[in-house]
């Protein structure tokens, strides 16, 4: 249990480091180019083959993991390699084919992700999706390597692949700012290469030998092509929800796409943050209290997984809707990054900022029906959302131009939260349902309190201290600082059973690192 738990801490360090510098990308990148031209070609270029293999890598490691498990289990280590060998080059083979024809059909391609850029633009994002898509079969064997380690037990290499790849691309962008925007494009195909070169030596150090073995035959890829199926539906939707709101937003104002880039990645980072380390832990864990029919406990562990969120996320994003211009300010507004792009970067954050709970729950919800071997629920809800989304969005855009689609965006997942609790309960019954709602409103009710408490200091602040970086800087995060206290005092007071949880789990991982 030790070990397990020293693992967990290892991926949440891991992942937090290479998120930190994820974001840092984010930053140098908006200041190098702002909302601009540029920054709104390089986005749509880098999501054109992000779309597609980030929802297959995420379907593929959801069901690669138990397949290798199941073949080793039963047939050994030299059948499960040679599934793993299977699945690589077959791999190799789509992802040439996928470059290959993204290259020859990149017009076509730009059109679907961005059918509102006008010439110059849309001929630049094209010749940038051209270069870019070269480095697509890095990622799709990245992938694997990724799910390999894995299932190795060794997540922390996995969890920092982003790490040389962020650092060679911001790099690029730098150096762009000297010799012309394309060097940035050149320098991410050697980022998205680092990706897998970064994880090979580590995969052989695992046992991995590579063979040129290809078998269209195999029932266990034709089980894994059954599989992959719900789960890549699954899985997409947050991928196929920011392609809507990018290819809306290219028939808006230039800046549209970048502004809802910038904002959905801060709301990611906060996901990372918090969200995934829950995640990563539950899945297994629920996996096992299913196959052994331990009802009680699995419920139980659903009701202190979900109101865990919702008590770390609820008061972020309350706190990200009435702090969003002067974080976006701070964060980003330097270099190429005016007030203008600030303005429209801080109502997006709002927006997504709305339904920052929703994702949250989401990604949980899904593990849960996951481990319940139930991939078909998570299917039909993220298909419904998607439809959902682009309704939505096409009624709000009117309106609200880009702060509609991220309002969309978060409204569709929110109505996707309650069809899949809905689903939940009439696959398990009673799992716990009035206990979280009773936390629901109880974290609510201080997290509104909390937003009161840090408008009203930071504007206090912000009026006594005046203008100037630190000086603002000081003002946001003391009432950041004066805000959390707050919430933090609220549901003590209010008595919400899951803090004395996430404040046990806080200690112990402290104890933790220092053994």
């Amino acid at each position: 249990m030790n070990k397990v738990a020293k693992a967990t801490i290892g991926l949440m360090v891991a992942t937090i480091i290479a998120k930190v510098l994820g974001f840092g990308r984010e930053l140098v990148l908006a200041s190098s180019y702002g909302a601009s031209m540029y920054s709104d070609a390089y986005i749509t270029a880098m999501n054109i083959p992000l779309v597609i293999f980030a929802s297959i890598g995420g379907a593929l490691g959801t069901t690669f993991i138990p397949m290798y498990c199941n073949i080793d289990n039963t047939f050994g280590e030299k059948r499960s390699l040679k599934y793993t060998n299977n699945i690589f080059n077959i791999v190799i083979v789509l992802s040439i084919t996928l470059a290959v024809l993204g290259y020859v059909f990149a017009e076509p391609l730009v059109k679907l992700f961005a059918f509102g850029f006008k010439e110059e633009t849309f001929q630049i994002t094209v010749n940038f999706t051209r270069i870019i898509i070269m480095g697509t079969v890095f990622t799709g064997i990245g992938f694997v390597m990724t799910s390999y380690l894995q299932v190795k037990n060794n997540f922390i290499i996995p969890g920092l692949t982003s790490l040389p790849k962020n650092i060679i691309i911001i790099s690029s962008i730098i150096l762009s700012t000297k010799y012309g925007p394309y060097t940035m494009i050149w320098g991410t195909v050697l980022g998205l290469a680092s990706e897998f070169l970064f994880q090979l030596p580590f995969a052989i150090k695992n046992g991995y030998k590579y063979t040129p073995h290809i078998n269209l035959k195999d029932e266990n890829l034709r089980k894994t092509i059954w599989l992959i199926g719900p789960v890549l539906i699954g899985v997409g939707v947050n991928q196929i929800n920011a392609m809507v709101d990018r290819a809306l937003a290219s028939n808006l104002a230039v800046g549209s796409i970048s502004a809802l880039n910038y904002s959905n990645k801060l709301n990611g980072f906060v996901m990372v943050l918090f969200i995934s380390s829950i995640s990563t832990v539950i899945y297994p864990m629920l996996s096992k209290l299913s196959s052994e029919d331990n009802k009680e406990k699995f419920n139980q562990s659903i009701v202190q997984s979900i109101n865990s969120v919702i008590l770390l996320i609820l008061p972020i994003s309350v706190g990200a809707i009435t702090l969003a211009t002067p974080i976006v300010k701070i964060l980003f507004q330097r270099g190429e990054f005016d007030t203008r792009a600030t303005s429209m970067t801080a109502i997006a954050l709002a927006m997504y900022s709305i339904g920052m709970i929703a994702f949250g729950l989401r990604d949980i919800l899904g593990k849960v029906f996951y481990s319940l071997q139930d991939t078909k629920t998570p299917m039909v809800n993220g298909a419904i959302a998607v439809v959902m989304n682009i309704s939505v969005n096409l009624v709000l855009v009117r309106y609200l131009k880009h702060a509609g689609l991220a309002l969309g965006t978060s409204i569709s997942a929110i109505v996707c939260i309650i069809l899949l609790f809905r689903s939940l309960k009439k696959k398990i019954g009673y799992f716990g349902q009035d206990k979280i709602l009773k936390t629901t409103f109880k974290s609510l009710l201080a997290s509104i309190v909390m937003g009161g408490i840090t408008i009203v200091t930071y504007n206090l602040l912000s009026q006594m201290l005046g203008v100037g970086f630190v000086k603002e800087f000081i003002a946001l995060f003391s009432s950041i600082f004066i805000g959390a206290f707050t919430y933090g005092i609220m549901v003590i007071v209010l008595k919400v059973e899951e803090i004395n949880v996430i404040v046990m789990m806080a200690k112990r991982k402290l104890k933790l690192a220092q053994v």
